[in-house]
């Protein structure tokens, strides 16, 4: 049986000597992810490890990692570039008011209310602040930022991968 694991941050660099690695997190829940204690995974030449964590800090934009099995700077060295990883069977549902897994919302088809017309297909997530920003790709034109809102984002079909959304005039910027 083949596990799964689902990304939940990259390992961006060290930080000081004592083995803390600094992390992106690309989790919607960092404190759950990395709490002490917590399962995680790198897989660095295609071989899958378990990692415990044993401390968890915020500094500036980043999560500070440090991990039981690596207990300094030599040992948290080639962990740099990596991705981390949570177990398939370590994620929890996510009730119907909490949203959407990022993985669930990349490759959504973006379709316009009014006209129907295809919009373009959301390729990646920004978490600026106050909400989330879905970068949306379109053929042959450049990107647009969708701000994931209510009043802009009025349905999502995960199972049709498609979102319905009501956009304001101006929003889609076409002139060069």
């Amino acid at each position: 049986m083949s596990e799964k694991y689902y990304t939940v941050g990259k390992i961006v660099n060290t930080h000081g000597i004592r083995g803390e690695v600094r992390v992106m997190a690309t989790t919607d829940f960092p404190e759950e992810r990395f709490q002490p204690g917590a399962k995680l995974y790198v897989k660095p030449a295609g071989k899958t490890q378990a990692l415990t964590v044993k401390t968890h800090r915020r500094h500036k934009n980043f999560n500070l990692l440090s991990f039981t099995e690596l207990p300094d700077l030599t040992a948290v060295e080639p962990l740099k570039g990596q991705m981390l990883y949570v177990a398939g069977e370590d994620q929890h549902q996510l009730a119907a008011d909490e949203g959407f897994y990022y993985r669930d919302i990349i490759g959504l088809k973006i379709v316009d209310q009014t006209t129907g017309a295809d919009l373009g297909t959301v390729k990646e997530i920004l978490s600026p602040g106050a909400n989330d920003v879905w970068v949306v790709a379109r053929p042959g034109k450049k990107d647009w930022l969708l701000p994931y809102i209510k009043q802009v984002v009025l349905d999502v079909n995960l199972a049709a991968k498609k979102a319905i959304v009501d956009l304001p005039e101006g929003l889609i910027d076409d002139a060069d």
